[in-house]
């Protein structure tokens, strides 16, 4: 790029940066010398990465824009990890350089040596993720008070887990009953709650940050994609989709954008965050089946012919018109399946290198939000207020009946009762339906179940 100068790796100058960051600051109401404050609450591996390209796009507008990133202290870093980090280090010139100039490199010597004990906010400012140490990150300004971080915040991205977020924005709601404006939360949250009294219905992510801190649900966002944090980090093509209302997503997809990394918005925010959910659980199955048949192409295509279905029959129970399975929506699970933690998470289970029994947080991958999403969404189909129509045998069942895929991972993460293994059998069962039954079934207009998202 003529005339641009490269601050970590990040082309500045040419391409709109601070005008873009002007027309947000802007719609914002800052004037001059008022910082635009963007705070990213939760350091996973999504979260740090998002912080970080905001870093990288903008920090150098020091006088316009604060960018920080909270995550909780005391969290530390055990030997085996410091010593894969030393060796991340030492395998990377620029990043040696960097620890250097910043006098920071020595902590590390003593960390690999079994001398001192580093942790996981410490390396946050120096551009090293916990649950990513492979891909170092530009230096953050890190955060370690939850008041401090989100009171005057003006834009708040939330990288937690979904079975996180409600607790944490409800602890933030008591730093915000005496602000006078409202910030604008993205989050990039994939899951959900399942509430089944006084009536069944689902709890999104975005819905639960606006319940917690009474923030208008038109300033609450969810943004996804085809998004792996550390390929995004290196600048693979990328891009990906905020949703929500008009107020604001439009002039977020624009600021966010950047030339690796290209935003979309989108109105339909339930079947895209509804979807974000779903993929994790399927991604589950579909990295033990990668693993119980030696990444068999055929054997993954079928799964992935049968989950995919049951996501669009899932999906049609929610909204009334429902977004279809495709372009992002279709690439974001497409890359959830082939790669990914959930992915991950399920080869390691078939290959009995893990098991249901070590819980849902994993050490160096952070929380496998897939299993949670499981039990929510199992549990809330299985509800025989929902009740829907067998295509085959003229009676009524549950939704969850007409799911195998989900039954049996319930059965196998969730009951425990089944073995990994198990999966293949959702796949092989000759009295299963074909795929194409249960969407044109979802697609009946009789189908949609407006009580499942608390509306009347």
């Amino acid at each position: 790029m003529v005339g641009s100068v490269h601050v970590n790796g990040s082309a500045h100058g040419g391409n709109g940066t601070e005008e873009r960051l002007d027309e947000l600051r802007r719609l914002l109401g800052k004037s001059d010398g008022d910082l635009l404050k963007i705070v990213g609450i939760g350091a996973g591996a999504w979260g740090s990465v998002f912080a970080a390209l905001l870093q990288d796009a903008y920090g150098h507008l020091r006088e316009k824009v604060q960018i920080r990133i909270w995550r909780r202290p005391g969290r530390s870093v055990d030997r085996s990890t410091a010593e894969h980090l030393f060796e991340v280090i030492n395998s990377r010139e620029d990043v040696l350089r960097r620890l250097i100039r910043r006098c920071a490199y020595l902590k590390y010597v003593e960390a690999r040596l079994g001398d001192r004990t580093l942790y996981a906010d410490e390396i946050l400012r120096d551009g090293f993720c916990l649950n990513m140490i492979d891909t170092p990150l530009c230096p953050l300004k890190v955060v370690t008070n939850l008041q401090e971080a989100v009171w005057d915040a003006d834009i708040v991205v939330n990288g937690l887990p979904s079975t996180e977020t409600r607790e944490v924005f409800e602890e933030i709601s008591k730093y915000w009953k005496e602000r006078i404006s409202v910030p604008v939360i993205i989050s990039l949250a994939k899951g959900i709650e399942a509430s089944l009294d006084p009536i069944p219905r689902i709890i999104t992510p975005t819905q639960m940050i606006s319940s917690a801190t009474g923030v208008p649900t038109e300033n609450v966002l969810y943004l996804g994609g085809p998004n792996i944090a550390s390929e995004i980090y290196n600048k693979e093509y990328a891009n990906a989709r905020i949703c929500g209302s008009n107020k604001w997503r439009k002039h977020l997809a624009k600021f966010l954008r950047q030339p690796h990394f290209i935003v979309w918005d989108n109105s339909d925010l339930v079947t895209h965050e509804v979807m974000g959910g779903l993929k994790n659980v399927y991604a589950i199955g579909a990295g033990m089946v990668a693993a119980l048949t030696n990444e068999s192409a055929t054997s993954k295509s079928v799964y992935f012919a049968h989950c995919t279905s049951e996501m669009i029959f899932i999906t049609h129970l929610l909204t009334e018109q429902p977004e279809k399975l495709a372009g992002p929506l279709l690439a974001d699970t497409y890359v959830t399946l082939l790669k990914g933690r959930n992915a991950w998470y399920g080869q390691m289970l078939a290959k009995g290198e893990l098991s249901p029994a070590m819980g849902d947080s994993i050490k160096g991958k952070g929380m496998i939000q897939g299993i949670s999403a499981i039990g929510a969404f199992f549990e809330l189909l299985s509800q025989p207020s929902l009740s829907v129509q067998h295509p085959e045998e003229n009676k009524q069942v549950a939704p969850a009946e007409l799911c195998p895929i989900l039954k049996r991972l319930y059965r196998i993460l969730i009951k425990r009762e089944l073995s990994a293994r198990d999966i293949l059998q959702a796949m092989r069962d000759e009295t299963m339906n074909d795929p194409r039954e249960r969407i044109e079934m979802a697609q009946s207009h009789a189908f949609y179940r407006p009580s499942l998202l608390g509306k009347p």
